[in-house]
């Protein structure tokens, strides 16, 4: 049976604004060796599933420097210090980035980023009946573009690798559970 490992130690090695690099020391509860991993510390993310009273996702474009590729995504970003609700981050990050708004914004899923290396969580919001209401508000380091794409046309994009965005994908899989009547939100 596989076990947690036990924590002996745990240092800071780095604090790069969005996230912060620590170095923990774990016992192999196995072969009772101990080894270092290395945990990037951030704040929870929100991915935002908006959908239009005409069944049309509200989507984005956007340069993502860590593949130097722009991307088909949808809205969502990160939780802002003091904010403890991934719904109200949401609302709030649609609204800015789309200038769209909505109703019904429930918690559809939750997953953790990437257990591997990652220490946070990455929520998934529906927001249904969505209309433009505002003109966005960009961060300094975005640049996007807003598209409005027939839901019926997501699993092609998804399979057609025209979504890359691992967890854009992982939000859009809830999507399909829930239109399918799997996943209450």
């Amino acid at each position: 049976m596989i076990q947690p490992w036990k924590k002996t130690g745990s240092k800071p090695v780095g604090d790069f604004r969005i996230f912060k690099i620590r170095s923990d020391t774990r016992v192999n509860p196995r072969t009772g060796g101990a080894h270092d991993f290395y945990v990037l510390d951030s704040v929870g993310w929100v991915n935002v599933v908006a959908l239009t009273p005409a069944r049309d996702l509200v989507m984005i474009r956007q340069y993502r420097a860590g593949s130097d590729t722009v991307e088909l995504e949808i809205p969502g970003g990160m939780m802002d210090p003091g904010e403890t609700d991934p719904v109200a981050t949401a609302v709030r990050e649609l609204r800015e980035e789309t200038g769209y708004e909505g109703e019904n914004a429930r918690l559809l899923g939750k997953v953790w980023s990437n257990p591997a290396i990652l220490a946070n969580r990455t929520y998934t919001v529906l927001i249904e009946n969505c209309r433009l209401k505002h003109g966005t508000d960009f961060d300094h380091g975005e640049d996007l573009a807003t598209e409005l794409v027939p839901v019926a046309e997501i699993q092609k994009l998804v399979a057609e690798e025209k979504i890359g965005h691992s967890l854009v994908v992982a939000a859009l899989y809830y999507f399909d559970l829930w239109q399918r009547g799997i996943k209450k939100a």
